[in-house]
């Protein structure tokens, strides 16, 4: 065993960290988030990259073995590491907590059930449970999905895709119905009122630029009667896993309500089950468990108090 360290390089490390975080997935992620969760956040309007530079890899003769790493907020601490090198469970807390982003008090150490060599050496230095949560999993050998898409709405076919359209679509999905580059648009020339830098930037804003690993032939788009987009989800298919990354959901206000993200996750259900998936996430709201979600990831966030730090 011949261990070295390195810090993340963002223009050139992201195949390492999807290598290490793809090989140390188990069901459940009972040992850290799968690779697309570290994946989605780097090509994500809102996550915070200018820290990058403190994430850590450890690696057994230049290969990745355990990483250090920080999600949204860059306060919430992550971790991966390989079954056979609880050894370096402690380095890597030690690191954590002397390093990565966070003031005494205020960074966070996020933890899974199977991560007890890691929470051992939290736990030496002074951190502790914080609180806990679930998020709700998708096990497809135990469930079945079947929600019908309403009447008056479609499927859109990838081949299809309005990138526009799509952006507005995940814009009122998420919450900014009333500002925003699509406030007061119609799609339509808007004349003189047009301004082509702020929308173009509007929109790009709410279009993510695609990961290195996207799969993006298996997202679900919805349309209503008039073409325009009312429903999202997002799909990235990782094979190695067995795992239908589903993320990001969204339906516009105006058609919430009736059904269309129960038929969404359907969709993906039928398509992803045909390619061999068994596991497909989804989140923490109730909605997950209604439409027929049965099992979660556990999520345990550690906090040392600030008095605690020598």
């Amino acid at each position: 065993m011949k261990i070295t360290t390195r810090n993340f390089q963002l223009l050139s490390d992201n195949e390492l960290a999807w290598q290490l975080l793809t090989k140390a997935c188990v069901p459940g992620f009972r040992n850290g988030m799968p690779a697309p969760f570290f994946e989605y956040a780097l090509t994500s309007t809102w996550f915070d990259r200018s820290k990058t530079w403190l994430d850590r890899f450890w690696l057994d003769d230049g290969q990745p073995v355990g990483f250090v790493y920080y999600e949204s907020p860059a306060t919430h601490i992550f971790f991966s590491l390989l079954p056979g090198y609880e050894c370096l469970a402690d380095e890597l807390v030690a690191y954590a907590d002397s390093t990565m982003p966070g003031k005494p008090g205020e960074k966070e150490l996020v933890f899974f059930p199977g991560q007890t060599a890691l929470m051992e050496a939290a736990q030496k230095r002074g951190y502790s449970m914080a609180y806990e949560y679930d998020d709700m999993l998708l096990d497809l050998s135990k469930t079945v999905l079947d929600r019908p898409l309403p009447d008056g709405y479609r499927f859109v076919e990838p081949e299809e895709m309005d990138p526009v359209k799509l952006g507005r679509c995940t814009w009122k999905g998420f919450g900014h119905e009333d500002k925003g580059p699509f406030e007061n648009w119609d799609g339509e020339d808007p004349g003189t009122e047009w301004n082509p830098v702020k929308s173009y930037q509007g929109i790009i804003s709410c279009v993510m630029a695609p990961p290195p690993h996207a799969t993006y032939e298996h997202e679900v788009v919805i349309a209503d009667e008039s073409g325009e987009y009312v429903c999202y989800s997002g799909m990235c298919w990782v094979p190695e896993n067995k795992l239908a990354y589903m993320e990001p959901l969204c339906t516009v206000p105006e058609h919430r309500g009736k059904g269309l993200a129960a038929a969404a996750l359907t969709r993906h259900y039928q398509r992803m089950g045909a390619l061999g998936a068994e596991y497909m996430t989804g989140g923490g709201d109730p909605f997950y468990r209604r439409v027929g979600y049965t099992e979660t990831v556990h999520w345990m966030h550690w906090k040392r108090e600030a008095a605690q730090k020598e």
